[in-house]
């Protein structure tokens, strides 16, 4: 369904040559497989194909994509699925080759808000605990011990993370045997362990101003970021379907990931991504000075399904600055349980029973909990809190029923107390605003984007107000009525 905001903009003109659509504003979609609106961009910009579902104006004068893709598979038309299937070429020719030997245990003892704790952290529960309908408390061990300190959140972070990996994402791999070659913009990344070794590739597009090292942004699928990047600000361009595939139910144990690791590793599609993006990460600390990219000033974005996976990037991998979801939805920035309550209150969203038979995101461990979701120890609220206190600024769209308006900004709205825990409301966005069709930035969030770009990756402190929750639906829902918990002032 075309949002009203889209709709409006279609003005048809009779003319000899029969009907044409009107141009396509910046950052709109022009193109894509069952795409009907416009197709052309307003002057100055030009219409780039993102992946085959979606085409989007863009700043500059390239080419123009052609926007008469055909779908050639069946697959779903809701929000929140959009496919990237690209492939990356490299080149052959290698100008510096490095490797990295750090050891495993130096990366897994990082906490994922990436602090550090004197505290000896209580030992992870080997049971689920009480089954809770509201949003389980962040702010209190699994055992039962409330966090008073931001030493003991560091333990709860770790926790939280272990839970995580148990019972929904699949168990991160500790760090491999990394090296890394450069050529002209590709970056390879070779990945070795257990006597395997898997190689992969990005491109790095850096600005045409600003200087080096640039600031960069990892943006998931290989078309670019659906998001209006900066200038002075590189992007990355990570194609997540060669390191996990997600085409289907049929994607299980496909991929780079799993060619290194074995087909039957417990890890979602979205944990393997993020272990993709410490490897880049990877990557650019061996290549520093090749690359000209600053490993201290590193954001991850993605649009839909990729959202989903760039905010769970931004948990488990603590040396990204700026996490960027947009539009993941469920799965993401939605929570399990309002989602639950959503379509059992009339609302029509993507929820847990129908998100593990849509693709393999997660690990089949969370298929035994879909019909029970209040059993477990956590939400995504929870996911947020594994970033804090680094700065997040999450995008979401009110007029995609799909991914669960009610849900997003609930969830988000209990992550949000967990920053205000830390005192670091300053690195928290969320930012809920319709009319636009999925995926299409719209130019009422560029202030924002702008202000947590230009502060937290450009080093820009006056770069505008980073502290923004805010929705443009009506009435709002009650967090409180999902986040009924008390919310400490951790020292």
């Amino acid at each position: 369904m075309r949002s009203p905001a889209a709709s409006s903009s279609l003005i048809v003109v009779l003319s000899a040559a029969g009907a044409r659509a009107a141009t396509q504003s910046l950052w709109g979609q022009c193109g894509g497989i069952g795409w009907t609106g416009a197709t052309e961009c307003v002057s100055g910009a030009y219409c780039f194909q993102q992946n085959n579902w979606y085409y989007q104006c863009i700043p500059g004068t390239g080419t123009t994509t052609s926007t008469t893709a055909k779908a050639t598979t069946s697959s779903s038309t809701v929000p929140g699925t959009t496919l990237t299937t690209s492939v990356l070429t490299t080149s052959s020719t290698t100008q510096s080759t490095s490797t990295s030997t750090t050891s495993a245990a130096a990366t897994a003892s990082a906490s994922p808000g990436g602090g550090g704790s004197s505290e000896t952290c209580p030992t992870i529960p080997t049971s689920l605990g009480t089954a809770v309908s509201t949003l389980p408390d962040p702010f209190t061990f699994a055992g039962g011990t409330k966090v008073t300190t931001k030493a003991q959140w560091v333990c709860r972070q770790q926790e939280i993370s272990q839970l995580f990996q148990k019972y929904e994402l699949g168990t991160l791999p500790p760090k491999p045997t990394v090296s890394a070659s450069s050529s002209g913009t590709t970056l390879t990344i070779t990945a070795s362990t257990g006597g395997k070794s898997v190689s992969f590739s990005v491109t790095i597009n850096k600005p045409t101003s600003g200087t080096a090292p640039y600031p960069a942004i990892i943006a998931y699928g290989s078309y670019g970021a659906s998001i209006p990047v900066p200038a002075g600000v590189a992007t990355i361009l990570f194609n997540n379907d060669d390191v996990a595939a997600q085409t289907d139910g049929t994607s299980r144990g496909k991929g780079k990931f799993y060619d290194l690791y074995g087909s039957g590793h417990a890890a979602g599609a979205l944990t393997a991504w993020a272990w993709g993006v410490s490897r880049i990460i990877d990557g650019l600390e061996l290549l520093k000075a090749q690359t000209g990219i600053d490993t201290t000033r590193i954001g991850v974005t993605g649009c839909s399904r990729n959202g989903k996976g760039a905010l769970v990037a931004g948990a488990l991998e603590p040396r990204i600055a700026l996490t960027i979801p947009q539009e993941g939805g469920a799965g993401g920035s939605g929570c399990w349980r309002v989602e639950t309550w959503q379509n059992a209150n009339g609302y029509s969203v993507q929820d847990a029973k129908e998100i593990v038979g849509e693709n393999v995101w997660f690990s089949t461990s969370f298929n035994a909990y879909v019909n029970n979701i209040n059993a477990l120890p956590f939400d995504h609220h929870m996911l947020a809190a594994l970033v804090s206190p680094r700065p997040l600024y999450v995008i979401e769209n009110t007029s995609m029923e799909w991914l669960g308006k009610v849900s997003t900004y609930a969830c988000m709205g209990a992550a949000r107390k967990q920053y205000q825990a830390l005192g670091a409301l300053d690195s928290f966005g969320y930012s809920q605003v319709g009319g636009h069709d999925h995926c299409s930035f719209p130019s009422s969030q560029s202030a924002e984007l702008n202000a947590f770009i230009g502060k937290f990756l450009l080093g820009n402190a006056n770069a505008g107000s980073t502290n923004v929750f805010r929705t443009d639906q009506s009435p709002a829902p009650s967090l409180d009525t999902w986040a009924p918990w008390a919310v400490p002032n951790l020292v």
